[in-house]
């Protein structure tokens, strides 16, 4: 397993590098990217922006291993990972508000002083204090995925006057780091936990000094700015009256409540299904993120002027594949037939297709759902998404640890049939939809079927 391990984790390395440094032969020209000021601005933002996304993935490798190493049952550790949902689901919903009442600088700042106390509980062994830390780190994720976005694009277009159409550059890029460092993240996480014996609590403690570094930037460089108070219950309606007046939104919504669901309980799996085998957890994290990128490099080609490929397309193959996954899983973790190999080959597909799947329904979403409903729609997508994830952890592991993985695999596999049979629903109402489509490189007109 350890072979196989690191052998995977250089080819897709090798593969992602290959990848990007075609696609970079041809580079972007335009004001945007030689425009100092704007070039300066960038570099304010990701300074802040990469050291909290270092310190989010530099715990995820061992969180579980952290917990087995305190002896805590599979039972009580999937109550940790539920709590850690439950709260993430439900600062979620108020997360935005919050965030424009408070500031985004201050919840800038505030994400970096929650997710350090976070960190800190992992030293402890005591249950309720570990369950806290869980909640603080729901805090902490809801803050990442909203305070640092907004506070982005109000200073892009209101204190800088910079050209909105410059935004998704910023972000582009930003999501193409953003696996870099969750590469860089795992083989770190590896070093600091294994090759210098400091244990599963190690990448936990190093991620203090990359949040509070992260904060004191913030709170040196950064300027202020509040957004607009939005009614929380009429955000809410507005968003459920729009799923439920349009088919298309609905269909959407149950896709990712189903398919998301699923990875959220492969991120509680993976751990206790490769450990027993010897696997290196920092590599076989870097292994899964790396596959996530080739998987965004292999979105972006497909969409490419060459093959022209659609968004809806590329979401029905990543289910297609996850559905395959599963399967494999189902068989490859049976009671006395382990195949830890063949289990880890399934995640590497799980997590290549998870990196087609997210750009593809990232852009669905912003063609299906108007752009004033977004937050009230996306908290109601949110609602089922980590119910779900949450039974799932909760129910399926009642009998013991070796049948309960494969039950839940078998539960998964069911659970994507269904969001493939979504997929096909939502692909019968849209296929005349030239909305939903990429647009044409050539110019040429679109055609009749997606």
């Amino acid at each position: 397993m350890l072979v196989t391990a690191y052998l995977a984790f250089v080819v897709l390395l090798a593969s992602c590098l290959g990848l990007e440094l075609s696609r970079c032969r041809a580079k972007p020209s335009g004001r945007a990217c030689s425009n100092p000021s704007f070039l300066r601005f960038q570099l304010d933002f990701y300074q802040v922006y990469f050291l909290a996304l270092a310190a989010d993935w530099l715990q995820a490798p061992y969180l579980y291993k952290l917990y087995q190493h305190y002896h805590f049952l599979e039972g009580q550790i999937a109550i940790l990972y539920v709590c850690g949902l439950a709260s993430t689901v439900l600062f979620g919903l108020v997360a935005s508000s919050l965030v424009d009442w408070l500031g985004r600088k201050k919840s800038c700042v505030l994400f970096s002083l929650t997710y350090s106390l976070c960190c800190l509980t992992k030293l402890s062994q005591d249950y309720f204090v570990l369950l806290v830390g869980r909640a603080l780190g729901g805090l902490s994720t809801a803050l990442l995925f909203s305070a640092f976005e907004a506070w982005y694009i109000h200073e892009h277009v209101e204190r800088h006057d910079f050209p909105a159409e410059w935004i998704p550059a910023t972000f582009a890029r930003a999501a193409f780091w953003n696996h870099v460092l969750a590469v860089a993240a795992g083989v770190a996480a590896e070093a600091v936990a294994c090759w210098m014996g400091l244990g599963p609590v190690a990448p936990f403690v190093a991620a203090i000094p990359l949040l509070a570094l992260a904060g004191a930037l913030a709170l040196h460089n950064w300027g202020e700015n509040y957004g607009r108070q939005r009614a929380f219950p009429r955000t809410c309606a507005g968003g459920l009256r729009c799923l439920l007046s349009d088919r298309r939104v609905l269909m959407l919504g149950t896709i990712q409540a189903l398919f998301e669901s699923v990875i959220f309980i492969f991120v509680f799996l993976w751990t206790p299904v490769l450990d027993p085998h010897g696997a290196p957890l920092g590599i076989i994290f870097s292994s899964f993120m790396a596959a996530s990128l080739l998987g965004s490099s292999l979105y972006r080609i497909a969409t490419s002027k060459r093959y022209h490929l659609q968004p809806m397309h590329l979401v029905s193959l990543a289910v297609l594949i996850v559905v395959f996954s599963l399967f494999m899983l189902t068989f490859s973790t049976s009671p006395g037939q382990e195949s830890p190999v063949e289990s880890f080959i399934a995640f590497l597909l799980i997590e290549l297709a998870c990196g087609l799947y997210f750009p593809s329904m990232g852009f669905l979403r912003r063609k299906v759902i108007p752009e004033t409903e977004q937050a009230g729609v996306l908290n109601w997508f949110r609602v089922p998404l980590h119910l779900l994830a949450c039974l799932g952890l909760l129910v399926l592991h009642d009998s013991d640890r070796k049948t309960g993985t494969r039950n839940m695999f078998s539960i998964c596999s069911a659970v994507m049939v269904m969001a493939l049979l979504a997929v096909v629903g939502l692909f019968t109402v849209v296929r005349h939809d030239a909305e939903l489509r990429v647009p044409s490189p050539t110019g040429e007109p679109y055609a009749p079927e997606l």
